[in-house]
């Protein structure tokens, strides 16, 4: 075991505070990875303040991680020391069912391990990237191109294979009109990859206070949805909406926004089930779906997109000692548009 600084949650809604755990030994297939930067995405509040269920305490969150390969495994072949990687939202999988062959390790039929709030197959505790150090099996380390800095690359982790896989399975290119709702750290993302895959990209949030960013990250139209009028200006307009908010909204109005075979891809979670008329869907043929991050290998993929066209997350770097009030921030929509953490500034407890 060896041991390295972290933020913890000692209880459900406690503050984070500077601990230190361990991390395992390195079996043959890990790789041990110096953490420079961390991304604070949503979910983390959500599994910190417990609420989306009961959760495992003490808890380390942190799943959108970028550093730098200090060690290996005596049969690790895929990194050495010194190369820049990243680490998602998941750590391990059974890598013999057919999701996990086809790529999918997210939907592995045995058990995804998720970075953190989760078990290992060892039994031990899975803790996340607002720490120095992780082990992780060199299966679930991605390779983050140099045209990529590794602060800006964090959120990628998350955010941007979040946005890349339903951008890329529903077709967004040339000639495809997009609607990305929402502009925070998910949709901010999505308007950047949409942009770049050559889609007609338009914004649709609640009011236009960010109608500067959109354009300059690529959307050719930002329209605000508190003026009701816009679900009648853009009926039938779009081939593809993806929504990245996580409050109730009403799916059956941007529905009639898709054209004939369109879909709208949810992305966020919104806390209630929500209503929906199946005529909203059969009068086109329209598709509802969901989608959940994506495989490493897609991961590998959209990394090395954003590097060829120059994508990066937009950030706010903070230190240890603000992470506490950056999560009040991120509630209350104040961050533009992913908090990273510089992990150097964690100090070991004691």
């Amino acid at each position: 075991m060896s041991r390295t600084a972290a933020l913890s949650a000692p209880a459900a809604g406690a503050p984070l505070e500077a601990t230190t755990i361990e991390r395992r030994d390195l079996r043959d297939d890990d790789v041990l990875i110096d953490i420079q930067f961390a991304g604070i995405c949503h979910s983390d509040i959500h599994q910190v303040r417990e609420e989306w269920g009961t959760a495992q305490f003490p808890m380390v969150p942190g799943h959108e991680i970028a550093g730098v390969v200090s060690a290996v495994g005596d049969g690790v072949t895929r990194y050495k020391v010194g190369d820049r990687v990243g680490v998602g939202c998941m750590v391990d999988s059974c890598g013999e069912c057919v999701q996990c062959k086809d790529g999918h390790e997210n939907f592995c039929e045995n058990r995804t391990v998720w970075t953190y709030n989760d078990t290992n197959l060892d039994g031990e505790p899975a803790l996340g990237g607002y720490s120095q150090q992780i082990v992780v099996s060199e299966r679930f380390a991605v390779r983050i191109p140099d045209a990529l800095e590794l602060d800006v690359a964090a959120p990628l982790l998350c955010a941007g294979i979040t946005l890349y896989t339903p951008l890329k399975r529903w077709g967004a290119g040339p000639g495809k009109k997009v609607a990305i709702v929402g502009m925070g750290g998910l949709g901010h993302m999505g308007v950047k990859i949409a942009a770049a895959m050559g889609a007609e990209v338009t914004v649709l949030s609640q009011g236009t206070s960010k109608e500067a960013d959109g354009r300059r990250f690529g959307a050719v139209d930002y329209r605000a949805t508190a003026d009701g009028s816009v679900f009648d200006d853009l009926r039938g307009q779009f081939d593809l909406i993806i929504s990245t908010i996580s409050a109730s909204f009403d799916v059956n109005a941007y529905l009639g926004l898709l054209k004939p075979f369109g879909a709208l891809v949810s992305v966020g979670l919104p806390p209630e089930a929500q209503s929906v008329r199946f005529g909203a869907l059969g009068s086109g043929d329209k598709v509802l779906a969901g989608s959940n991050i994506g495989g490493i290998a897609l991961t590998q993929e959209m990394l090395d997109f954003c590097a060829q066209h120059g994508i990066g997350a937009e950030i706010e770097k903070i230190s240890a000692d603000e992470v506490n009030d950056a999560y009040d921030r991120v509630v209350g929509s104040d961050v533009r548009y992913r908090f990273v953490i510089d992990t150097a500034t964690i100090q070991p407890a004691g």
